[in-house]
């Protein structure tokens, strides 16, 4: 049994490039510039938020937090040289933004065996600081345990699942999306896919039903009844069972499936949706 299955929780602690937004504007502009209702929110919360493109492709995932001064961007997921290069791009002098240095962030969050993210389980800590008590029992992950618990829980961290094509709903992250605001930055698409329902893929867990190690890799194509059903986005191997496991984007007309054949071998996977996966709004 792998060790994500015989602890109950483990700690994600890793450093992320940081963004520093500083002036009075700072919550206007990050709630024009990124998917999150910003404006309104409390001092030192940490809002996820999705950095689109015009078109409404997720470039980064990012976690904000507002304090007195400013603002602090989290680039958790995408280049944030390219985040930065954006928002410098559009801030004016009457946004009453500044556009400061960037920094490497120290950030916690706890990984719970079988469960999706929780967001209120996460920390930013100074490299002089210490998680809470609460903490001190927990182990710290290694890389192939965050590989392994992202993989079975459906987060899309992977460099497949964001790949600057993908939009929010089809990788589940429709919670990181606010509808009920203002203009933003691809927020003409989203409106769209939100109102008529045209996610055309949406990620999904797969597991092999049989010894696949080493076997399947990403980008392997997917197919239901000799169609083509979608891609392998990323993958694992359990070297108990010599089983894969894995992400993978599915298209809408295979989501129902039970099975598909997966890679130039047709091996035979499973799919089901993720834990994390929240699905898109219904139509209205």
């Amino acid at each position: 049994m792998s060790r994500d299955q015989d602890v109950k929780a483990l700690i994600w602690d890793a450093r992320f490039p940081l963004i520093r937004l500083e002036g009075q504007g700072c919550s206007s502009f990050l709630h024009g510039q990124t998917s999150a209702k910003v404006d309104g929110c409390a001092q030192g919360v940490l809002v996820q938020a999705c950095w689109l493109n015009a078109t409404g492709r997720v470039q980064a995932l990012l976690e904000i937090r507002l304090d007195s001064a400013g603002a602090d961007v989290l680039v958790l997921n995408g280049d944030s040289n390219s985040v930065a290069g954006g928002f410098d791009r559009v801030i004016f002098p009457a946004d009453q933004v500044r556009l400061g240095e960037q920094r490497q962030q120290r950030r916690l969050q706890r990984l719970e065996a079988g469960k999706a993210p929780d967001w209120n389980q996460v920390v930013w800590l100074s490299d002089s600081s210490e998680p809470q008590n609460s903490w001190a029992d927990l182990s710290p992950c290694n890389a192939s345990e965050l590989e392994s618990w992202r993989n079975k829980q459906g987060w899309p961290l992977g460099d497949q699942e964001l790949t600057g094509d993908t939009n929010p709903f089809e990788l589940g992250l429709s919670d990181w999306v606010e509808l009920n605001k203002g203009c933003y930055l691809g927020q003409e698409t989203v409106a769209k896919l939100a109102s008529r329902g045209g996610v055309k893929q949406q990620l999904r867990c797969w597991q092999s039903t049989s010894e696949t190690q080493n076997i399947l890799q990403s980008g392997d194509q997917l197919k239901l009844n000799d169609s083509r059903a979608g891609i392998i986005t990323s993958v694992c191997n359990d070297p108990v069972t010599r089983s894969s496991f894995g992400l993978a984007l599915v298209r809408r007309q295979a989501l129902d499936a039970e099975i598909l054949q997966a890679g130039n071998s047709d091996v035979e996977v499973s799919i089901a949706r993720p834990s994390a996966f929240c699905d898109p709004p219904a139509r209205g």
